[in-house]
C-alpha cells in the first residue's frame, strides 16, 4: 500500500493544479446536486418489526389519522378558573374555529365540549389533526396554525404549540462548529508554530465536510434520511478531517527538516502516514457502517452518513493534501508564530519525560489509571435509555412550553398517552369486548384514566387511549406498557379480543429496547473487528487484546460520565442539559461504533512508533519510549482538536446532539490522555518481548501489511546510494 500511496502523493503533488481543479469540480457539482434536489430530513425515530410499529402500520387503513401528522395547541390563564371565563372561552373557540380553516388541518374538536379543560380550570388542550403525514405538513401551514391562535393571545392566554408536527428537528446551534474549528485552529498553530502549517488542516478538512454534507442533502429528497444523521457526519467528517490531515502535515515537515526535496517529502509522508490515516479510516468506516448490525433503519443511515464523510475524509487528505503542499513547497512555515515548534533541535520533549516515568513505574501508572476509569465508569450499571420527546427540548421551545403547561395542568401521564388497538373481528359483540379491555386496563396500576373509545364498526378495531400516571421517560411508564402486553393472554382468553399496545410512546419505548438489546452483538463484532485488524497491523497477540481491553474501558468509562451528567444530573447549571432523564437510547451504541475508529487512531499511530523502534534493535522499554515520543505531540493534538469540535456541539441544546457531543468529546479525552498515553505505555512495558509475539503459524497465512512504509523506504535509500564500480581489468 505504501508504494502506491508514494506514487499518488508524488503525482497530486507534480499535478497540484489538476486535482484542486478537479476537487472543486466536484464540490461544486455536489453543491449544485444539493440545491437541485435536497429534501427535508426526517424526524421519525421507526422501527419495522416492533409491535407499536407493526400496530401502527396495520390500522392506518382504519384510522388514518393515526399516521397523520398532529399538533397540540395549549391555552393557558394566569390563574386557576381563568380559562373557563366567558372571555377567554370566546377567544379559545374562536382560534380553534381559525385553526379548523387553515388548509391541510382535518379536524380540531372544541375543547370545551370534549373536556380537554385542566381540573382547575386554567389550561385548555385544542388537538389538531391534519390530512396528510407528518413529513409533507409544510412550515407555512404551521405558521398559520400559530397565527391562527392570536385571539387568545390578545386575549392575555399564553399559547403553546406541540405534538409531533412542533417537535425540534436535530440541529447545529449557531456557533457551535464555529467554537470548535477556532479550538482546532489554536492547538494546530501551537503544535504547528504557523499560521500556513495551521491553516491547510482546516483548509482541506472543511473542503471535504463540505462536499460530505452537500452530498448528503442531496440524498434527502429520494431518500427517508432522518435529521441526526447530518449532524453526526458534520461531527465525525470535521474532526477526522482535521486529524487525518494533520498526521500527514507533521510527517511531511519532518521530512523537509531531514532535507528531503517538497516532492519526496510529500510523496513519502502520504506513504507513511498516508498508509496508517487509510488504514485508521478503514477501521472507522468498518465500525460506523456496523451499526447495520443492530437492525435500525435510521441507525444505519447515520453510520452510512457519517462512513461517507470519512471516506472523504481519507481520499481529501491522499490527493488534496499533497497538492496543497505542492503550492506551499517551502513556504510551510511562513508566519511563524511559535519558534520551537519549528525546530527539531534535540531537546527532550515533554512526551519523552512522560514516557520515561512510565516506563519506571509501569505497574503503579496502570494500576491508578484503572482506579480512575473504574470510578468513572461505576454510574454505567444504572444506564436507563429513552428517546427524546417534547420534555426534553430546551425550556424556550414552544414544544417544551406545551410539554410543562399540560404535565402541569393535567398531569405528566396527558403526554404519555399509550394506545391500545383491540381487535374485535369475528366477535359476536364487540362493544362488550371493547368495554371489557377498557375495564380490565382501568384496573392496572400505572393507569390515571381511559379516554373513550374510538370504533370502526368496518373492520371491528377500536382504539383505547391510556393515560398513565407518569410522563413519556419514566420507568413506571415502561413497566405499565410491558404489564398491559404480558396480561395480553389473559385479556384475550377473557373478552375474546386481541389487543396491542402502540403510539408514540410505546414507539419510542420499543426502539430503546431494541437499541439495548443490540448492544452486545454490535460490540461483539466490534471487538472482533479490533483484534483481526490490529494483529494484522501489528502480528502480535498481546497488542491487540491490549488495545480491545483499553476501548472497553474507554467506553465503560464515557458511559459512566454520560449517566452522571444527563441521567443523574450532576454538573447541571454547567453543562446546560435541558430535562435530566434516560439517556438517547442510540447514544451507546452510536459512540461504540465512532470511538472505535478514533481509538485505533491513536493506537496504530503510537504502538506502530514503538514497533519501528523495537524492529530496528531498541529494547522493549527504550521502544516504548521512543515511540511515545515520535508520536506523542501529534496525538495530543488530534485528541485535543477531536475534543474541541465534539465538546463544542456540548453548547448547544438539542437533546440529541448535546448528549452525542459529550459523550464523543470524553471518550476521546479518556481514551487518548489516559489509555493511549498512559495505560498502553505501561502495559507495553510490563509486556516487554512479549508483547510483539506471534504464532509461527499465523506467520504464515496473516498477510503482511507495510504501514511505516518500511519496505518502500529501504528501496528508495537503496536508489540513492552509489553503485560501487568494480576495478578495471576484471
Amino acid at each position: 500500500m505504501a508504494t502506491y500511496l508514494y506514487r499518488l502523493g508524488r503525482y497530486c503533488f507534480r499535478r497540484r493544479r489538476a486535482v484542486l481543479a478537479v476537487w472543486i469540480a466536484v464540490l461544486v457539482a455536489v453543491g449544485g446536486a444539493a440545491g437541485a434536489f435536497a429534501g427535508k430530513p426526517s424526524t421519525e425515530f421507526k422501527v419495522p418489526g416492533t409491535e407499536a410499529q407493526a400496530t401502527l402500520d396495520k390500522i392506518t387503513g382504519a384510522f388514518p389519522e393515526q399516521g397523520h401528522g398532529s399538533a397540540r395547541v395549549v391555552f393557558a390563564a394566569p390563574a386557576a378558573g381563568g380559562a373557563t371565563a366567558p372571555e377567554a372561552g370566546k377567544a379559545v373557540k374562536e382560534a380553534v374555529g381559525r385553526i379548523a380553516a387553515v388548509p391541510g388541518v382535518a379536524a380540531v374538536p372544541d375543547p370545551y365540549a370534549t373536556g380537554a379543560i385542566s381540573p382547575d380550570g386554567r389550561v385548555v388542550i385544542a388537538l389538531v389533526s391534519f390530512d396528510h403525514k407528518l413529513a409533507d405538513v409544510t412550515d407555512r401551514q404551521r405558521e398559520a396554525v400559530k397565527a391562527a391562535a392570536e385571539p387568545a393571545k390578545a386575549a392575555g392566554l399564553d399559547v403553546a404549540y406541540g405534538g409531533d408536527v412542533y417537535q425540534e428537528m436535530a440541529k447545529v446551534e449557531g456557533g457551535s462548529e464555529s467554537i470548535g474549528l477556532l479550538v482546532a485552529g489554536v492547538v494546530l498553530v501551537v503544535t504547528l508554530g504557523s499560521l500556513v502549517a495551521a491553516g491547510l488542516p482546516l483548509l482541506t478538512a472543511l473542503i471535504g465536510v463540505a462536499v460530505a454534507m452537500a452530498g448528503l442533502l442531496a440524498l434527502t429528497g429520494p431518500f427517508e434520511i432522518i435529521t441526526t444523521a447530518p449532524v453526526l457526519a458534520l461531527m465525525v467528517g470535521l474532526a477526522v478531517g482535521i486529524d487525518y490531515a494533520l498526521f500527514i502535515l507533521f510527517r511531511h515537515r519532518r521530512h523537509l527538516h531531514e532535507g528531503l526535496e517538497p516532492e519526496e517529502a510529500a510523496a513519502r509522508a502520504t506513504a507513511t502516514a498516508g498508509s496508517a490515516v487509510v488504514f485508521a479510516g478503514l477501521t472507522v468506516v468498518v465500525a460506523l457502517a456496523g451499526l447495520a448490525v443492530a437492525g435500525v433503519p435510521f441507525l444505519t443511515v447515520m453510520g452510512l452518513a457519517s462512513s461517507a464523510a470519512v471516506v472523504v475524509a481519507v481520499l481529501i487528505a491522499i490527493t488534496l493534501l499533497p497538492a496543497v503542499l505542492g503550492f506551499a513547497g517551502r513556504s510551510l512555515d511562513r508566519l511563524p508564530v511559535w519558534k520551537r515548534a519549528l525546530t527539531a533541535d534535540g531537546k527532550v520533549t515533554m512526551g519523552e519525560r512522560w514516557a520515561r516515568f512510565v516506563v519506571r513505574r509501569p505497574l503503579p501508572v496502570l494500576l491508578v489509571g484503572l482506579a480512575g476509569l473504574g470510578a468513572l465508569a461505576v454510574p454505567a450499571a444504572s444506564l436507563d435509555l429513552g428517546l427524546p420527546g417534547a420534555g426534553s427540548q430546551a425550556t424556550s421551545t414552544d414544544a417544551r412550553k406545551a410539554y410543562d403547561l399540560i404535565s402541569d395542568g393535567f398531569g405528566p401521564g396527558f403526554n404519555a398517552p399509550l394506545v391500545v388497538v383491540v381487535d374485535t373481528h369475528g366477535h359476536g359483540q364487540p362493544e362488550q369486548a371493547v368495554q371489557g379491555v377498557a375495564a380490565e386496563l382501568q384496573r392496572l396500576p400505572g393507569v390515571k384514566t381511559l379516554l373513550p373509545p374510538a370504533v370502526d364498526r368496518a373492520t371491528g378495531t377500536a382504539l383505547v387511549t391510556v393515560i398513565p400516571q407518569t410522563g413519556p421517560d419514566h420507568a413506571d411508564t415502561k413497566a405499565l406498557v410491558n404489564e398491559i402486553r404480558d396480561r395480553r393472554a389473559a385479556l384475550e382468553a377473557s373478552t375474546g379480543a386481541e389487543i396491542a399496545v402502540t403510539g408514540t410512546t410505546a414507539a419510542n419505548i420499543d426502539v430503546s429496547t431494541k437499541l439495548g438489546q443490540a448492544l452486545p452483538p454490535f460490540l461483539a463484532v466490534i471487538v472482533g473487528i479490533a483484534v483481526l485488524l490490529l494483529g494484522i497491523a501489528f502480528r502480535s497477540v498481546l497488542v491487540p487484546l491490549k488495545a480491545v481491553a483499553g476501548f472497553l474501558l474507554s467506553i465503560t468509562a464515557s458511559l459512566g460520565a454520560v449517566v452522571a451528567v444527563y441521567q443523574w444530573g450532576w454538573l447541571d447549571g454547567i453543562i446546560d442539559v435541558p430535562k435530566v432523564g434516560p439517556v438517547v437510547s442510540f447514544v451507546p451504541i452510536l459512540l461504540i461504533g465512532v470511538l472505535f475508529g478514533l481509538a485505533m487512531d491513536y493506537e496504530l499511530f503510537l504502538v506502530s512508533g514503538m514497533k519501528e523502534q523495537y524492529v530496528h534493535g531498541a529494547t522493549p522499554r527504550e521502544a516504548v519510549v521512543g515511540g511515545v515520543r515520535g508520536g506523542a505531540r501529534v496525538v495530543t493534538a488530534a485528541a485535543l482538536i477531536m475534543v474541541s469540535v465534539f465538546g463544542a456541539f456540548v453548547l448547544g441544546h438539542d437533546p440529541i446532539v448535546q448528549p452525542i457531543g459529550f459523550a464523543l468529546a470524553i471518550g476521546v479525552l479518556v481514551d487518548a490522555f489516559v489509555v493511549r498515553m498512559a495505560l498502553v505505555p505501561a502495559a507495553m512495558a510490563l509486556f516487554g518481548k512479549a508483547a510483539w509475539w506471534f504464532p509461527e503459524r499465523l506467520e504464515k497465512v496473516v498477510p503482511r501489511v507495510d504501514m511505516e512504509g518500511e519496505q518502500l523506504i529501504a528501496e528508495l535509500e537503496a536508489r540513492q546510494r552509489p553503485v560501487a564500480k568494480e576495478p578495471a581489468g576484471v
